[in-house]
């Protein structure tokens, strides 16, 4: 069928299943119409958020416009393919039309020859009857009936011609109306044309829009690089201005000692020359006396000779001093002017280094920002993709462990793509490279860890399930990363910090109307039995072999103080707001597994070996559960062990899930590391599906969530 122009100017399709415009449904239960006013308020339509940061909104409103956009260009396609089988329906039904004339004019033609001829005929025997009238009465009767025949027969050719004639006239109607139909489907062919010609320039628009923000991304990452290589550049700049500044400094107080040195000489100079001055006029004095008395005594003519002698070579003496006392006015002029110039270029030297302080506080502040934006992004890409995400740490060595170059099994590329995400392990002389979320190396602090995961905490508070749990070996520091060490408040691990966040976040949202109550829970899964830590009735969760539920810790080869359990520490969280009245609720749960373990190193037995077996089957479980995830298999073996039925709201379902793998650099420990890491490059792969924030009143599951 072929879409019909409405009184009020819609185009609209002709076949059954219509949708809303802003529904998606279109292209899964069925086909849908538009309108023009419709195409022109999705060509025209400007794409709303509540934050221009909201990445994520973004994001969504984004794909759900060119997912409308996608299907009104189908329908489009639809439609035209519609148009295109008429017009040729119309085409052929044209041709048959004027086929069908064509052989009803020869017919008509063919008749008029054969009528022609018949009156010819007729004519001929009219005019020899009329001759035989006269002559022959009886065939006069005869005359009379052919006559009245060739009326008849001319009667019916006339309405044979008269049908004939409206026929072609009705042909020629049809014809007509045949080729407005098919302007008007060329026309709307052609309107179809720019409308599709516009939406694919549109989405090209977009396309362009998301390229370029692919680029802007790009152009970021090399900013950031050069800001790193400009960073580097204004610090070795920065320390040879510092020791220019240095060597200024020295130069300087070399000057002014120098310059004190002449000021010194020059006031000894002007007093010997005051002093000589003095002795010349007290001679001049003298000389001018005697010359007085020398007209009277001749005798004094020795003396004053030598007087004169002596007081020529004092004038001598004080030119001399009078020489030097020039040339240190000219040193100290020039050490002046040198000690000026030194002034000035330290000032420089000073503003310049200012500058390049200020200069590398920007840098370092863009870098940092850049960064932020950059986990930002990445964060945002992992939710939308679903995967659990993976942070790798690496403890140190212990005392007594080989700490050898020679003896290091474990590396960290400095590449700028892989630089705090990547790690290397050599195993028999074979590089195995690995990239996560995130790696901490050995000396990354409990605080720095912390404030990787504190964004996932306050998840919890804003109504999503989080799940953080640590995997690894024994002996590898998934309790110290969990737990802390008691006492010292610098170590403090992931649960004790949570607590603190989200204790404090709750006192500061209740000036904003939020109150939030709370439920804790600490399970223990040891041997496949689930036992309530928290509970006071102790006998009630005695295990069936007599043994404590607070033995969770055991002695191994591996480990001293080997984690023989499963811990499951859970915090349930609901939140109302009697401002808005939305109500949320999220859960955070906090595992710590037990260590895997090989036997032939761990030399377990009795009930060490019991319980080694146990943690060992639930660990295959779990890596059972992820490689079932991983291939998006129909069923995840999830009740296979009792881990794993209590992770599987976390795994299965709309949670933050994180994985800490946690390793050792010992070399003896190298074949463990590597079977963690696989197994965490594995996780990381796996996709959950999108978190959603909990903010109804329907129950949630009964085991790591609301219930």
């Amino acid at each position: 069928m072929f879409g019909e122009m409405t009184n009020g100017g819609r185009i609209r399709q002709s076949f059954p299943g219509a949708r809303d415009l802003t529904s998606t449904e279109g292209s899964e239960y069925g086909p849908v119409e538009f309108t023009r006013e419709d195409v022109d308020a999705l060509l025209h339509e400007r794409i709303k958020y509540k934050s221009k940061y909201n990445y994520k909104e973004r994001c969504e409103n984004t794909m759900d416009y060119v997912k409308r956009l996608r299907l009104c260009i189908r329908w489009f396609q639809e439609l035209e393919l519609d148009y295109a089988f008429e017009q040729e329906k119309l085409k052929n039904a044209m041709g048959l039309n004027e086929k069908h004339c064509a052989d009803l004019e020869v017919s008509l033609k063919e008749k008029e020859v054969e009528l022609n001829l018949v009156i010819h005929e007729l004519r001929k025997n009219f005019s020899s009857v009329q001759v035989q009238l006269a002559k022959e009465q009886a065939e006069k009767l005869a005359a009379t009936g052919s006559l009245e025949k060739e009326k008849e027969a001319r009667l019916a050719v006339e309405k044979l011609q008269a049908a004939l004639t409206e026929e072609l006239g009705k042909t020629q109607g049809d014809l007509q109306t045949a080729n407005q139909r098919i302007q008007a489907v060329n026309d709307m062919y052609k309107l179809l044309q720019e409308y599709n010609s516009s939406l694919q320039l549109y989405n090209s628009k977009i396309q362009g829009d998301l390229d370029e923000a692919h680029e802007t991304i790009k152009r970021g990452e090399k900013e950031r690089t050069g800001i790193v290589e400009n960073i580097g550049n204004l610090k070795g700049q920065f320390k040879a201005l510092q020791d220019q500044l240095a060597a200024s400094k020295v130069s300087q107080e070399d000057i002014m000692k120098q310059k004190d040195e002449l000021v010194n000489e020059i006031v000894s100079l002007k007093v010997e020359i005051q002093q000589v001055k003095d002795d010349r006029d007290r001679h001049i004095t003298e000389v001018k006396n005697l010359q007085a008395e020398a007209t009277k005594q001749n005798d004094f003519k020795g003396t004053i000779n030598e007087l004169e002698s002596k007081c020529s070579s004092q004038n001598k003496e004080l030119q001399e001093l009078q020489d030097q006392l020039a040339a240190s006015e000219r040193k100290l002029q020039v050490a002046d002017l040198s000690t000026f110039e030194k002034m000035n270029e330290f000032e420089e030297q000073k503003e310049s280094i200012m500058e390049l302080k200020a200069r590398l506080e920007k840098a370092e502040l863009k870098l940092i920002e850049g960064e932020k934006l950059r986990k930002k992004l990445h964060n945002t890409i992992q939710e939308l993709k679903g995967n659990i995400r993976v942070f790798c740490r690496v403890r140190p060595l212990l005392t007594g462990e080989n700490s050898s170059e020679e003896a290091k099994t474990i590396s960290y590329p400095t590449s700028l793509e892989a630089l705090g995400r990547g790690i290397d392990l050599m195993q028999n002389g074979q590089k195995h490279c690995f990239t996560f979320d995130k790696v901490f190396v050995p000396n990354a602090s409990q605080e720095d860890i912390f404030v990787e995961i504190s964004q996932l905490v306050q998840s919890a508070l804003d109504g999503y399930k989080v799940c953080i749990f640590a995997y690894g070996q024994t002996g590898s520091g998934k309790t110290y990363t969990m737990m802390g060490r008691p006492g010292n408040p610098e170590e403090k691990g992931l649960i004790p910090r949570c607590l603190e966040q989200i204790f404090q976040t709750r006192q500061s949202l209740r000036s904003q109307g939020w109150k939030y109550e709370l439920q804790v829970s600490m399970l223990e899964i040891y041997n496949e039995t689930i036992r309530d830590l928290l509970s006071t009735n102790k006998e009630a969760v005695r295990a069936d072999n007599g043994v404590s539920p607070q033995k969770s810790v055991g002695k191994t080869a591996m480990n001293e103080q080997s984690s023989r359990s499963h811990f499951v520490f859970t915090l349930r969280i609901t939140g109302f707001n009697e401002s808005t009245e939305q109500q949320v609720q999220g859960v955070l749960n906090l595992i710590d597994l037990a260590g895997s373990e090989r036997l032939s190193k761990s030399g377990s037995t009795g009930d060490r070996l019991k319980e080694t077996q146990a943690i060992n089957k639930s660990l295959s479980s779990l890596g059972d559960v992820i490689f079932a995830l991983a291939k998006k298999e129909d069923h995840v073996p999830f009740r296979n062990s009792k881990l794993t039925y209590l992770l599987q709201p976390c795994l299965g379902g709309d949670s933050k899930t994180l994985m800490f793998v946690n390793i050792t650099p010992e070399p003896s420990s190298t074949g463990e590391s590597l079977c963690s890491l696989r197994f965490a490059a594995r996780v990381n792969a796996c996709e959950i599906g999108t978190a959603h924030r909990q903010v109804n009143n329907r129950p949630l599951d009964n085991r790591l969530s609301l219930g």
